[in-house]
């Protein structure tokens, strides 16, 4: 299986380009056939097990299968857009259209942009005249969701809650760009509720206990620390080291700054990459280490990753982008 050839990623600087695999990478493939039959098993089976295996087992698989819609957005595991886009389509954590996420996430890879709580889709920091605006519970609920422990917790379910959010200001200003991206959506949530009702016996609250807010949780323990706020744009972005489990789950975007050079490179690449060029990246980002995920829960359990409004924006900064992952 050869290296991609670069077609559909950003890349730092901010080009769009499309990663145009000149083979399937077949690991890629396989990965999808594991994730999807591992969720119709255990959603099958979900009446036979106890909530405390069922739990474990369903934020698993929801949150590679978010890893595995990150892989295919980049332009794997086929030359084939529609094809790549078909296989992350399929909405298991129910709230959000692969189709938002695509678009946003691709805004997210501008380098020069990381971080910037304006033209960065997925930062967590706010403006400094975002911060100011919300009071003092809206910024104590800042300081809950930028520790570790408060983003696992509640940052499911602020995530959901204000990208839904926005997502209804954009129904009501785009109206028709917002419904071609919730219908088909709409419509493959519709079946996977007929599928846990009718084959399953699975209630929609049982599923969104054991699957859907867990494994967003657990997702967002690889977002959680994986960039900063730096004056130099490739100091914003981290490498978290020693992961042999968390590293699968997250199909080695552990080692973000690899994933920000190089969006294009198949994930089961990304190990060797690292590797081969180690002293070099950590250079490069300035030193932005972990030693895994124990090292940033020791680190930031109860304790913030940062203070919330930006340092580079001023007080009259504007209001805080949607930020789904």
């Amino acid at each position: 299986m050869s290296l991609s050839i670069v077609s559909r990623a950003i890349v730092p600087g901010g080009s769009r380009v499309k990663a145009v695999p000149s083979r399937v990478e077949w690991p890629t493939v396989a990965l999808a056939a594991v994730i999807y039959g591992g969720w119709l098993a255990l959603t099958a089976m979900q009446g036979a097990l106890p909530w405390w295996l069922l739990l474990p087992a369903g934020a698993w698989l929801t949150a590679w299968h978010m890893s595995l819609q990150h892989e295919v957005l980049h332009g794997h595991p086929t030359r084939w857009t529609w094809l790549n886009d078909l296989i992350g389509f399929v909405p298991l954590s129910l709230w959000l259209p692969y189709a938002r996420y695509r678009d946003d996430h691709l805004g997210h890879h501008r380098d020069a942009n990381l971080t910037d709580p304006i033209d960065d889709p997925e930062s967590y920091y706010v403006t400094s005249g975002d911060y100011l605006r919300r009071g003092r519970p809206g910024r104590a609920l800042l300081a809950v969701c930028n520790t570790l422990a408060g983003r696992v917790l509640v940052g499911p379910a602020r995530g959901i809650v204000g990208f839904l959010a926005a997502e209804g200001v954009a129904l009501r200003d785009r109206p028709g760009l917002t419904l071609r991206i919730w219908l088909p959506h709409l419509a493959a949530v519709a079946c996977i509720l007929l599928w846990l009702h009718l084959a399953c016996h699975m209630s929609p609250l049982r599923y969104i206990a054991c699957f859907v807010y867990p494994g967003y949780a657990l997702a967002l323990v690889r977002s959680f620390a994986e960039h900063r706020a730096a004056e130099e744009h490739r100091h914003r972005t981290a490498i978290v080291e020693n992961t042999p489990v968390m590293g699968l789950l997250f199909l080695h975007n552990n080692l973000h700054v690899v994933h920000h050079l190089r969006p294009a490179l198949a994930w089961y690449r990304i190990p060797a990459f690292y590797r081969s060029r180690r002293e070099r990246l950590v250079r490069l980002n300035g030193g932005l280490l972990y030693n895994g995920y124990l090292d940033v829960a020791r680190r930031f359990l109860l304790r913030k990753h940062h203070e919330a409004p930006h340092p580079a924006t001023g007080p009259t900064g504007g209001a805080r982008p949607r930020q789904a992952r």
